[in-house]
């Protein structure tokens, strides 16, 4: 059995340095999820060559979701990789919502579980990583944490990694100094840490030490994030930063009305190349102003996408 362990460990810890593409969740006209649309969505992610299938995340709209919507996020995901790639399911919420979907996910067939740090404003650090460890005691699937705010002190930061499940961090607080101190704080743990603040990040997160970065840009043009792995991967950080370059004005809209159009614009381009994904759910942005569709569509020409 711990042949097995370390195995399931050692693949999660492979796809986590390559990556890792989180895909939306589509909604039919009627505001469903789009089972048929989710698994070609998924399923195009896994024949490009992706190598982390992210389900259940925040490209995929985790807050949006109801409790079941994601268990069907998660099964539908899981099916239309077809063991191509490695699976990892987001989890999150109240801690026995949290728990619940770690479960599920292993029912679904996940080789891996996202736990989100707790979004909860009176959060403290020692309750993250009381909720963390909750959730990771629940299953046997190697853990990914989602390290968005940094506000743990040293000894804090490595009883949160400490765990025997935790295989990665995914890293997306934007400083590449600060990262590089929790590297060497846990360089004697067998945990592989990842840019979490996709590819413009990738490059100098990269230049300290991580391996790997997260992805929403794969829903629309996988090619390029894959580019940007094997450059970084083979220390072509020249050709990183050019290929990253090119995709700046995208993730700027993607930014606009304080983050909301994040999976908007992402949404908005795939329906620009007949990929008829739905709409936003509230709270993100639900449509893209004209001025900003007319930009969008120009980024997408300036690609030959169009």
């Amino acid at each position: 059995m711990q042949q097995e362990v370390r195995t399931a460990v050692d693949r999660v810890q492979r796809a986590l340095t390559g990556v890792s593409g989180v895909h939306v969740t589509p909604f039919t006209d009627s505001g469903a999820i789009d089972e048929a649309m989710l698994e070609r969505v998924v399923g195009d992610l896994a024949e490009a060559g992706i190598d982390n299938i992210v389900t259940g995340g925040n490209t995929g709209e985790f807050y949006a979701l109801d409790l079941d919507e994601v268990r069907t996020v998660y099964h539908r995901a899981v099916a239309a990789t077809a063991a191509r790639a490695v699976v990892t399911a987001g989890v999150g919420r109240a801690l026995r919502d949290a728990q619940s979907l770690a479960e599920a996910a292993a029912r679904a067939g996940a080789d891996a579980i996202m736990i989100r740090q707790v979004p909860d404003p009176f959060a403290s650090p020692g309750g993250v990583i009381a909720y963390t460890h909750a959730v990771a005691d629940v299953t046997a699937l190697p853990i990914v944490l989602y390290l968005r705010n940094d506000n743990f002190s040293d000894s804090q930061l490595t009883d949160l990694v400490g765990h025997p499940c935790v295989a990665g961090v995914k890293y997306a607080t934007p400083d590449p100094l600060r990262l590089a101190a929790r590297m060497r704080l846990t360089a004697n743990r067998d945990v592989l840490w990842l840019c979490g603040l996709a590819e413009l990040w990738a490059v100098p997160f990269a230049a300290v030490g991580a391996r790997g970065f997260t992805s929403g840009l794969v829903n629309v043009l996988p090619a390029r994030s894959l580019a940007i792995r094997d450059a970084l991967a083979a220390g072509d950080f020249v050709l990183g930063r050019r290929l990253a370059n090119e995709i700046a004005g995208f993730e700027a809209l993607r930014a606009r009305d304080a983050n909301g159009a994040n999976v908007t614009v992402v949404k908005e381009a795939m329906r620009l190349l007949g990929r008829n994904v739905g709409a936003v759910r509230p709270p993100g942005t639900v449509a893209l102003a004209p001025p900003q569709r007319a930009e969008l569509r120009a980024i997408m020409q300036s690609w030959g996408l169009l």
